[in-house]
């Protein structure tokens, strides 16, 4: 892959393929654990066995997971892990701001593990194989200060999302990122 100066690959997301997470971001995450748990307190909700499965399988990834998913890696950890319980934690971790729902034009929902340790990244997504770069990019940083300055505002926040089709396909008809159907 060519790399751009300017062009920080942050993580690579793709189906089928898990990452997990080592080192200084470990703590990173088990202090995102830590927060989550002080929140679901503070609401008087309770943590049971099943949540707790829920919250380590979504803060032992680096990756990108749809509702799904995280239901199937939860499974792997813990078989008795139901779908009601995953559903009714996803919107709690949202709320909490520790992962961030995104809409990428599916019928389903994509959740960002990654938000709380960066919440200005970025989004490739191949609308192929739906396999998602994330980056960042310090000039994107600079155009979106720049903008802010010349219009009188500063830039709290910002999210760029970038729809792409996978070269793979096209040069093979193959894509290693998309099961054949």
């Amino acid at each position: 892959m060519n790399r751009l100066p300017f062009l920080r690959l942050v993580s690579l997301t793709s189906p089928g393929i898990r990452v997990r997470i080592n080192g200084v971001q470990k703590e990173v995450r088990e202090e995102a654990k830590r927060k989550f748990m002080e929140f679901l307190e503070r609401k008087d909700l309770r943590i049971t066995n099943q949540r707790r499965v829920i919250i380590d399988t979504v803060f032992d990834t680096d990756e990108h997971f749809t509702a799904e998913q995280l239901l199937d890696w939860s499974r792997e950890r813990d078989s008795s892990i139901s779908r009601a319980t995953v559903y009714r934690t996803l919107p709690l971790l949202t709320e909490s701001n520790l992962v961030h729902e995104m809409d990428f034009g599916k019928p389903y929902k994509f959740y960002d593990p990654n938000y709380s340790d960066s919440p200005n990244h970025n989004h490739l997504i191949c609308e192929d194989c739906e396999k998602i770069v994330e980056f960042d990019s310090e000039k994107i940083e600079e155009i979106e200060q720049e903008i802010g300055h010349n219009l009188g505002f500063t830039v709290k926040s910002q999210n760029l999302q970038l729809s792409a089709t996978c070269n793979a396909l096209k040069r093979s008809g193959a894509c290693d990122n998309k099961p054949c159907n």
